[in-house]
């Protein structure tokens, strides 16, 4: 199933932040949300539930690896869209 991504604000300033600073990491958020459009159980992923938190309207949040046994590694956190076939970033952020 191909999914539309659509992004919160802080999401995608957080995107447009990495363009400019950290093209590398950049790059590999991009390539992470290519997977997630097409194969979110796409096993680099290795997308899952995140239970302490929630959507605006109470949805389940789940978790998708950018990177995975680095120090501060990016995480992109979503959760499927008010429609069928999309999905909303929530954040993309440093895993603390």
């Amino acid at each position: 199933m191909q999914f539309q991504i659509i992004y919160q604000p802080s999401a995608e300033a957080t995107l447009i932040d990495l363009e400019q600073t950290d093209p590398k990491k950049y790059r590999k958020v991009l390539k992470t949300l290519a997977l997630m459009e097409t194969n979110l159980r796409h096993p680099s992923l290795q997308t899952h539930k995140f239970d302490d938190l929630f959507g605006p309207n109470g949805e389940e949040v789940f978790e998708a690896y950018v990177e995975n046994k680095t120090p501060a590694a990016f995480r992109v956190f979503w959760y499927y869209g008010s429609d069928q076939g999309v999905i909303t970033i929530l954040a993309i952020t440093p895993h603390p």
